[in-house]
């Protein structure tokens, strides 16, 4: 033991160190598959008060508008944002309690499927779940559009880092941004009733620590480890989706488009919280 040199043990120290700050941020059952995780925005669209009457929509579209593809060397062929924003508005839509959401982006789908049934029903012996009459569709009241318009990169970088005799650690970060519009159309007159427009900062992190120094002529420790944590985007696609709903609902409140269950709650918390909340006004940088 004696014959180990000091800087070897410094090395072998900060190896185990590093390793297990490295380890204990996975938490147990990473692999389990499980629901999806809710950001705070979900809490607040799952406490609305309830509506007086349910409203009756239809979404057939909620696309990527953006065009934006991962930075290189991740891929040139994967999109920076999710494509599922039309499961997930459906699901915002739904989980807020106002809303009868009919299914349009499989519309063909089920039209096939009716088909199928009234086939089915000319002939003789007639399957017990198709010997009922169909009814017709039910048609919306309120048409749902939009889509992700703008994803930005690099919105905010910084980072610190300090080393000392090759010893060191740095700290850096990325912010991005992704925004989602929502139009709530009444379908008897194609008016737009409500235009919201929501933003979400997807934050990405890297810690990066080393060791840099000569142990002795010729002989060279080099140590270096590191922890990267990325914010997902389809959280924050989930969470400016749920926020355009919470401020639709609201807007059409103050509008008299929909009107609470009980009047006491038009000073709701949740609704008098996304009330308040005004676009901010950025001040452009003036060039004096």
């Amino acid at each position: 033991m004696s014959k180990i040199k000091a800087p070897y043990i410094i090395g072998f120290l900060l190896v185990f160190l590093l390793n297990g700050c490295a380890t204990t941020g996975i938490p147990p059952g990473y692999a389990k598959a499980g629901l999806s995780s809710r950001t705070s925005t979900y809490h607040d669209l799952k406490s609305l008060p309830a509506p007086k009457g349910k409203i009756v929509v239809s979404v057939y579209d909620f696309r990527d508008q953006t065009g934006q593809y991962k930075p290189a060397p991740a891929s040139t062929f994967s999109t920076a944002v999710s494509q599922g924003g039309t499961a997930m508005l459906i699901e915002a839509l739904s989980d807020s309690e106002w809303f009868i959401t009919l299914e349009r982006e499989g519309l063909q789908n089920l039209l096939t499927e009716r088909k199928i049934v009234r086939a089915a029903q000319k002939k003789p012996n007639v399957p017990s779940n198709s010997n009922t009459q169909l009814p017709s569709l039910l048609a919306a009241n309120v048409l749902i559009e939009g889509g992700v318009v703008a994803y930005e990169s690099n919105l905010q970088t910084g980072g610190v880092g300090a080393k000392y005799l090759g010893i060191g650690f740095s700290e850096q970060y990325r912010v991005d941004q992704v925004t989602v519009n929502l139009r709530a159309i009444n379908v008897n007159t194609g008016r737009i009733i409500n235009n919201v427009s929501t933003t979400k900062k997807v934050l990405s992190k890297e810690l990066q620590t080393g060791v840099f120094r000569f142990v002795e002529f010729k002989k060279l420790l080099e140590i270096e480890t590191g922890v990267t944590t990325n914010e997902p985007a389809q959280m924050c696609v989930r969470a400016a989706i749920e926020a355009a709903v919470i401020h639709t609902i609201v807007d059409g409140i103050d509008d008299g488009n929909w009107s609470v269950a009980d009047a006491s709650d038009l000073q709701h918390p949740i609704v008098d919280q996304y009330r308040k909340e005004k676009p901010r006004i950025i001040k452009t940088l003036s060039s004096n």
